[in-house]
This record gives structure tokens, C-alpha cells and sequence, in this order.
């Protein structure tokens, strides 16, 4: 368990060569976007934006997706698709959220 409640999961894998595609935070954060507080209610364009839980950021030069533990106790199948997704990608995942640029 993360001591922040937050994870950066980073655009660099393993063996140090940044992940491709250059828009995979934009698209894995997407993917993510209707969970968040209240659920997917909202109404029309309540899809566009990221989810508080799973949003990217760009952290010293590098694209992260930015995971909030709380995603876990919401949908802990969305949490899984996450950390299973930076862990078949061999992406680096830090606890605790940096800063953004």
C-alpha cells in the first residue's frame, strides 16, 4: 500500500526506453475517465475529462498516468486493468504522486 494513497506510473520501461505510443497515458487515463465520484452520472459530456482516481501528467519530462488507491476500493477490476497494464508493459511505477512540470 502506498504511503500517499498514490502511484506514478511512469513512460519509461524497464530496461529504460520510453513507452510507445507517445499518447498511451492519454489513452490508458481515458479509458478510466467514468470512474470517479458519483459514478458515470452526469450527463451529456460527462466523459470528457479524466477521472480524479487515474489522470495523466507529464513529471520531469516524462508522461506518467498518476493512480489513486482509491480506485482499488471503487472498481477493483479497473485498479487490476491499471497495474496489470504497467506491469505487462514493464513500466515503472513509483508510490507516491511527483509533481507536474
Amino acid at each position: 500500500m502506498s504511503s500517499t494513497g498514490q502511484y506514478t506510473i511512469r513512460g519509461v520501461t524497464q530496461d529504460g526506453r520510453p513507452f510507445r505510443p507517445s499518447d498511451w497515458a492519454e489513452r490508458l487515463a481515458g479509458a478510466m475517465s467514468s470512474f470517479r465520484p458519483g459514478g458515470g452520472a452526469g450527463g451529456p459530456g460527462a466523459h470528457i475529462g479524466y477521472s480524479p482516481y487515474c489522470f495523466p501528467r507529464v513529471v520531469g519530462g516524462v508522461k506518467c498516468v498518476i493512480v489513486d488507491e482509491a480506485l482499488r476500493g471503487i472498481e477493483p477490476m479497473a485498479w487490476d486493468f491499471v497495474m496489470n497494464f504497467a506491469r505487462d508493459n514493464g513500466l515503472t511505477v513509483v508510490d507516491g504522486a511527483a509533481p507536474a512540470d
